[in-house]
C-alpha cells in the first residue's frame, strides 16, 4: 500500500467515524437520559453513561393510558395508511410501468414533484379540507393527509419495479385468458414483492414519525399519535412545573425502537428499492 493510498483510507475512516458519531449520538444520549433521575440530568460534570441507572422513567410511561392511547393511534394510522398505499399505489404503478398511453410522462414527473412538495405549503388548504369534511379531530383526517406523501413516493418506486419487469410475462397470461386485472395481483404483484415491502416499510415509518399535520388536526388527548404525545407530555407528579425530560426520553426510545430494528431487518431490501426508484422509469 502506497503513502497516499494509507492516507486516503485514513481520511475514509475518519469521515466514517465522525459520521456514525454524529448519527448514533443523539440516540444514545436519549438512552442515556432516560436512565438518569431527572434531578441528575443536567448536573457536572456529565456522566458518560449513568452510575446508577433507573427504570423509573419508563414505568412511568408505561403507566400511562394517554401514552399507551398514542401508541395504538399511531399503529392504526400508519398501518392504514401503509394499507391504502400499497394497494392504490400499486394498481397506479401498474397503469403507468406497463401500458403506454398519452400523457404517461406528465403523470410521472407530477407524482414525483408531490414527493418533493414541502408539507406545511399545503397544511392551510387540507385544514380546510378536513373542516369541511368534518373530519376533525379525527384519525380519519391524519389517514387521509398522510396520503399525500406517502402514495407518491409509493406510486414513484412501485412503477420502477413494474417497469423492469419482462413483458413476456403478460403475454403469456393473457394466451392463457387472463384478464389484465388478474394479471396484475396473479403474475405481477408476487414479482415486485421486494418493492412492497420496501415502500410498505417507508410509508409505515413516515406515517409513525408524522408530527406537523398530528399536532394540526388533532385536538383531544384520545386522538394524539406518538410525536404529539410526546411532544405534550407533562408532569405527572409533583404538582410543579418542571419539564419531564427523563420520561420524553424514555417514551421516545420505547417508540424508537421497533423502528430501527425493522429498519435494520429490512434495509437490503430498502436500498434496492430506493436504487430501483432512482435509475429506472
Amino acid at each position: 500500500m502506497t503513502r497516499h493510498q494509507a492516507l486516503g483510507r485514513l481520511v475514509l475512516y475518519v469521515l466514517v467515524g465522525g459520521m456514525l458519531v454524529f448519527l448514533l449520538f443523539p440516540f444514545y444520549w436519549a438512552v442515556r437520559s432516560s436512565l438518569i433521575p431527572n434531578s441528575a440530568l443536567f448536573a457536572t460534570p456529565l456522566e458518560y453513561w449513568p452510575s446508577q441507572p433507573t427504570l423509573e422513567h419508563y414505568q412511568r410511561v408505561l403507566r400511562d393510558g394517554q401514552f399507551l392511547r398514542a401508541i395504538l393511534n399511531s399503529a392504526l394510522v400508519a398501518g392504514a395508511v401503509t394499507a391504502l398505499s400499497l394497494v392504490i399505489g400499486a394498481l397506479g404503478a401498474y397503469a403507468l410501468g406497463r401500458f403506454r398511453f398519452r400523457g404517461r410522462l406528465p403523470v410521472l414527473y407530477l407524482v414525483l414533484s408531490m414527493t418533493m412538495f414541502p408539507q406545511i405549503a399545503v397544511l392551510g388548504a387540507l385544514y380546510a379540507l378536513i373542516n369541511w369534511l368534518g373530519l376533525y379531530n379525527t384519525l380519519w383526517s391524519l389517514i387521509l393527509t398522510y396520503l399525500i406523501f406517502t402514495l407518491p413516493f409509493t406510486v414513484w418506486v412501485l412503477t420502477s419495479f413494474f417497469a423492469g419487469l419482462p413483458r413476456e410475462l403478460e403475454e403469456a397470461a393473457y394466451v392463457d385468458g387472463a384478464t389484465p386485472l388478474q394479471t396484475f395481483y396473479l403474475v405481477m404483484l408476487p414479482l415486485v414483492a421486494p418493492g412492497l415491502v420496501t415502500t410498505g416499510l417507508l410509508a409505515f415509518i413516515a406515517a409513525w414519525n408524522e408530527f406537523l399535520y398530528a399536532l394540526s388536526f388533532t385536538q383531544t388527548p384520545d386522538q394524539r399519535t406518538i410525536p404529539v404525545a410526546i411532544f405534550t407530555f407533562s408532569p405527572q407528579t409533583g404538582g410543579g412545573f418542571e419539564v419531564p425530560w427523563g420520561q420524553m426520553m424514555a417514551a421516545t426510545v420505547l417508540v424508537t425502537l421497533p423502528l430501527v430494528v425493522l429498519t435494520l431487518v429490512f434495509q437490503r431490501r430498502i436500498l434496492a428499492g430506493l436504487t430501483a426508484g432512482a435509475v429506472k422509469g
